[in-house]
């Protein structure tokens, strides 16, 4: 059906209730490692099928940067660590030799925890599932700025559908925090 897409994919919707619960236990956590322990071995959307590696985050849990792609790929999955591919490894170039700080100075995070298959868009119903987790990840963290890595994460957190090239540079805001826009490092 058109309204609900996650169908073609064999996937139900997010459970409304289970995701209000979720939340909750979210709100009682006091750390990453509390935030962690919740996802647990995560079957609740249909990436968890194919995925080796739940790719949580990784940094300093008191970061004033924070990092968002969109999903880990290939071998963020093979590893269990987000941005550690080749785009990771420019990422990491341009925290340290241009930005001049370390990587381990910043928080790294996806919208999703789990590699879409052939590194597809995260679906609707996905991000749903996550987010909770994503939003637990910021209120643990608490960064100054977020720095939205590509399109897609760009135009999910955001809530808007402007192009990349357009958004990139523009000040946005997610949930109360600094956003700015840019060009995944895959690019």
């Amino acid at each position: 059906p058109k309204n609900r897409p996650w169908e073609a994919y064999g996937s139900t919707a997010p459970d409304p209730g289970a995701l209000r619960v979720l939340q909750e236990e979210l709100t009682k956590v006091e750390d990453l490692a509390g935030v962690r322990n919740l996802i647990g071995d995560c079957t609740r959307c249909k990436l968890a099928k194919g995925r080796k590696s739940i790719v949580f985050g990784v940094g300093n849990p008191n970061a004033d940067l924070m990092f968002v792609g969109e999903g880990p790929g290939a071998e963020e999955d093979r590893r269990g660590e987000p941005f550690v591919g080749k785009a990771g490894q420019l990422l990491t170039r341009i925290i340290e030799g241009g930005m001049k700080i370390s990587r381990d100075d910043v928080y790294i995070a996806n919208i999703v925890k789990c590699r879409p298959p052939n590194n597809r868009d995260p679906e609707s119903d996905e991000v749903e599932s996550c987010e909770p987790f994503l939003h637990a990840q910021i209120d643990q963290i608490k960064p100054k700025i977020i720095v939205a890595l590509g399109r897609y994460a760009s135009q999910t957190l955001l809530k808007d559908r402007t192009p990349i090239t357009r958004m990139r540079g523009r000040w946005g805001e997610y949930r109360g925090i600094p956003l700015m826009p840019t060009y995944h490092p895959a690019y």
